[in-house]
């Protein structure tokens, strides 16, 4: 360490050398390690003090429903989480004090403020679409909403640690709320099914993640970012088996939490039998805060290392847009085929991941944020079609929604194409900047296959737009050969069952039943006002972040302390 950089005597945060910075942290932590600042903190107490007040008032209100109480302060505490977020960026735009604070255990910077908005966005869209479904389903009530926020608490913290423990902290507190999400809808069978997955592999990946901290820890003394850096710095580590073991257990662990390949074979399940509208918040909140996590730590704990890890990060990028796009396109049910078409995704975050520079973190950072609107409002459209007890996901479902609902079919299409990459929309743009970090760096084998990834990935977007376009008359009418009601009310009592077995009392059996149950029906769909605002807001940001660059601007002003 050739200089130092005083930090808390409000000297700039602009890197002119990682040596310099790291001893300006080392020696400005020791002295102010006891301070506290509450506008770091402040997401966390929202977030959280929100949940409670829910819990409290839930408690001590007469036990009678509310219909949309519950939906609202939540999305009144997401819409607060966003404006402390962008309050926190304001803020730090003149911050000169030290980015450490809370015993060193939270890093306030551009980063967590950025995924802060994220969160907050992601909350407040995802309340808003889940009312119209636990309503539908009888299922309102307090409790998923007081779980939506206590996860997104976890994502928060996770996206702020300093350290492997507060990160593990935050890491369990997002599974532990998605883990009973999941299993939320205790009457059908795959819900449960879908939870207890999640949460046997989940906690796997959670033992998995402890012992690669704890091998860190024998290798450096150290949990913090920080010292961890800093050990590495002053230190050439002869023997790095128990450091590189560390390093690869807690890439193996937050890959669990993005759903990279190959250890993503719980996404398909859970993302099937999970209530539909947790599933689009589950999207993007868990991998928003499992790739916090991993920038965090590869790029501010162990950069020394990245002739290790980018390694890693490369086989995974790879391995997650190739399988997630090629087992998307032989996908019958819609939500299966999406939560590869998530895998695929993740892929392409790697891949801004594995260029390991400041661009990268900045097309990751962007990525993750356009993908949410992406993610929400497309389980928002499927959440509207399957009616009730989720009867109807396979992909015929989609079959002639252009007739029965053009604007919503519109919708879809915007948000399908987005996800594909196509031109004018955020997720073009967002392919365009995590390639072009790769390129940056001279990785022009893995540019070409994340091009080849979203050429194929396009087949199966287009795949359900055409599905959309093409009317329903014929499939209709194999429905009614069979048997099935041709009246609104008749249809709902013979579709709104939780599985087959709905159908199956409705008189029908066999390839009948199956048939009956795959046919949408001949009814105009009603969208609720929440869900249709929640698209709109959906769409225009797609829309937008794809031809215009304020959040790309953004997103271009993150540094990290010691980023390259």
């Amino acid at each position: 360490m050739t200089e130092a950089v005083q930090l808390a005597a409000g000297a700039d945060c602009t890197i002119n050398s990682v040596t310099a910075n790291i001893a300006g942290l080392c020696s400005a932590k020791g002295s102010i390690s006891i301070a506290v600042s509450y506008a770091s903190i402040m997401p966390l107490l929202v977030l959280g003090g929100g949940a409670l007040v829910i819990l409290l008032a839930s408690a001590v209100m007469p036990k009678r429903r509310y219909p949309g109480l519950w939906t609202v302060l939540t999305a009144l505490i997401g819409a607060g989480t966003v404006i402390d977020g962008l309050v926190q960026w304001s803020d730090l735009n003149t911050f000169t004090g030290v980015p450490l604070t809370l015993g060193d255990q939270i890093i306030y910077d551009h980063f967590s403020a950025f995924f802060v908005i994220l969160v907050g966005c992601a909350t407040t869209i995802g309340a808003a679409i889940s009312d119209s479904y636990l309503v539908r389903e009888n299922l309102d009530g307090p409790e998923p909403y007081i779980l939506m926020l206590l996860c997104s608490a976890g994502a928060v913290l996770m996206a702020e640690a300093a350290g492997l423990i507060s990160l593990f902290l935050g890491l369990e507190i997002l599974s532990i709320s998605l883990y009973t999400m999941s299993a939320y809808h205790h009457r059908r069978a795959a819900s449960g099914e879908a939870g207890l997955k999640y949460f046997i592999l989940g906690s796997f990946s959670s033992a998995i993640f402890i012992y690669g901290a704890a091998l860190i820890y024998g290798a450096t003394g150290s949990t913090q970012y920080v010292e961890i850096f800093s050990f590495l710095v002053a230190n050439t580590l002869v023997h790095a088996g128990v450091l590189l073991a560390g390093m690869g257990l807690v890439i193996v662990g937050l890959g669990f939490k993005v759903a990279a390949v190959p250890f993503h074979f719980w996404s398909p399940d859970v993302y099937q039998g999970a209530p539909t509208p947790f599933v689009g918040y589950m999207a993007a909140v868990a991998k928003a805060g499992g790739f916090a996590a991993l920038v965090r730590v590869l790029m501010l704990a162990l950069p020394t290392e990245a002739a290790n890890w980018r390694p890693i990060i490369w086989v995974l990028a790879t391995a997650s847009v190739l399988v997630g796009s090629v087992l998307a396109l032989v996908q019958s049910d819609l939500k299966r085929m999406l939560a590869y078409s998530s895998v695929s995704q993740a892929g392409y975050v790697l891949i801004g991941l594995q260029a390991g520079t400041t661009q990268g973190m900045t097309a990751v950072c962007f990525y993750l944020f356009t993908y949410t609107f992406m993610v929400v409002g497309t389980f928002a459209v499927v959440g509207v079609l399957q009616g009730r007890g989720e009867a109807r996901n396979d992909l015929s479902s989609v079959r002639g929604l252009a007739s029965r609902s053009p604007w919503l079919a519109g919708a879809m299409l915007v948000l399908l194409l987005g996800q594909a990459g196509i031109p004018l929309t955020s997720g073009f743009l967002g392919k365009w900047v995590v390639i072009s970090a790769v390129i940056a760096k001279g990785q022009y084998a893995l540019g070409l296959i994340g091009m080849l990834g979203a050429a194929i990935a396009a087949f199966f977007y287009l795949r359900v737009a055409f599905l959309m376009f093409i009317p329903a008359g014929a499939r209709a009418a194999s429905t009614l050969e069979a048997g099935a009601p041709e009246g609104e009310d008749e249809a709902e009592a013979a579709y709104g069952g939780s599985d087959f077995q709905t159908i199956a009392a409705a008189g029908l059996s066999g390839r009948d039943s199956a048939l009956a149950l795959r046919a949408p029906p001949a009814i105009r769909l009603r969208v609720p006002g929440a869900t249709a605002a929640v698209l709109a807001v959906c769409v225009a940001f797609t829309i937008f972040a794809g031809v215009s660059t304020p959040v790309l601007s953004l997103a271009h002003t993150i540094t990290l302390p010691w980023a390259p």
